[in-house]
């Protein structure tokens, strides 16, 4: 078929599914598939919207966490399947730093830090960009989920608390919010997943006040000082506005740091002369620079490759056929802990 005889057959069939249908696209899919779903924002802010949803379906345009995280939120009180289903039209788009962390690695830090940390209560949080076994074992020891934006407050409530945090999978994202909650970096550990019990000692680890998975974002973490350098002298004045997970190098340069969510809400409340330089993923940047104003350029222009799997064509073979390796389907026995870790961060 023929790009024009996909589009009509994705609207027919969106048509005839009607309010039993959703589709959901994450903020860093391409423009021609944003253009197609009923809903566009960031991993929990649309699983949420999959939650409040009254849809039989629910197409999820992005990575494997994220659909997991929507069929996790849909089921009944039971944790059980209630009628609804989740389905990834990209069924191979996983997350690289999603895939730095498992539950069965996590579990073990944890009960190894747990029998060092006994000054401190020790509390897993994981960032939402995470499979749905490391948010079960974060659940089942206490823990809660967090997210770019509400990250800082997550972290700030159990220290305040006087506990110990392991923190997983993104190094960075808990760096930069140690650093902007006035910790000094001494105060951070970094669990080295590859080295026997993390490459940690006991003193090490009861000097930290929090210890860090030693997992990365591969499109923030490339950003770069000389990349930041390259920016401010061609874009004399512009603000930059980097993602938390982004090296502290890189993030401690920039006027403002933020979700991509925030990102987003300060362009938009921009004075028309303003300029920006962003440093996120390309698909987001180019639709931010479609307007005509404020003006906003790119860091360096990256594109995450597993959210760029997802294509029209998979859209409409998922509307026309349902294929069972579409399907999102998080075990059972995992989605009460998992929920669990997610709605302590919404209670917060």
């Amino acid at each position: 078929m023929n790009n024009l005889a996909v589009r009509e057959a994705i609207e027919r069939l969106r048509e005839s599914w009607g309010d039993r249908l959703l589709i959901l696209g994450h903020h860093y899919q391409d423009s021609e598939v944003v253009a197609y779903c009923d809903a566009v924002g960031d991993s929990l802010e649309l699983s949420r919207l999959a939650a409040a949803s009254k849809a039989e379906r629910i197409i999820f345009c992005g990575v494997r966490f994220m659909a997991e995280t929507a069929d996790i939120l849909i089921r009944d009180e039971k944790g059980l399947p209630c009628g609804r289903s989740v389905w990834q039209p990209a069924p191979d788009a996983g997350c690289p730093m999603a895939d730095m962390a498992d539950g069965e690695s996590l579990e073990a830090a944890w009960q190894y830090l747990a029998t060092l940390c006994d000054d401190r209560p020790l509390t897993p949080i994981v960032y939402v960009n995470s499979n749905a076994e490391v948010k079960a074992v974060c659940g089942k020891h206490g823990g809660s989920a967090c997210t770019s934006g509400n990250g800082l407050r997550v972290v700030k409530h159990f220290l305040s608390l006087g506990h110990r945090i392991l923190f997983a999978p993104d190094q960075h994202l808990c760096t930069n919010i140690m650093r902007e909650l006035g910790y000094p970096p001494e105060a951070v550990a970094t669990w080295h997943r590859k080295l026997p019990n993390g490459g940690l000692s006991k003193e090490q680890v009861q000097a930290a006040r929090l210890i860090a998975w030693d997992g990365c974002c591969p499109i923030h973490a490339s950003y770069t000082v000389d990349d930041v350098a390259t920016a401010r002298a061609t874009y004399p004045g512009a603000e930059l506005l980097s993602p938390p997970e982004a090296p502290a190098a890189v993030a401690s340069l920039a006027d403002q740091t933020g979700s991509t969510k925030g990102i987003i809400e300060t362009i938009a409340r921009a004075e028309p002369n303003q300029t920006f330089i962003v440093g996120t993923e390309e698909h987001l940047v180019r639709r931010l620079a479609n307007r005509k104003e404020p003006k906003v350029v790119s860091l360096r222009p990256i594109i995450c490759e597993d959210m760029g799997l997802t294509t029209l064509e998979q859209i409409l073979n998922v509307l026309q056929n349902w294929d069972e390796a579409c399907c999102v389907k998080v075990k059972d026995e995992l989605v009460l802990d998992a929920r669990a870790c997610v709605e302590r961060m919404l209670a917060l």
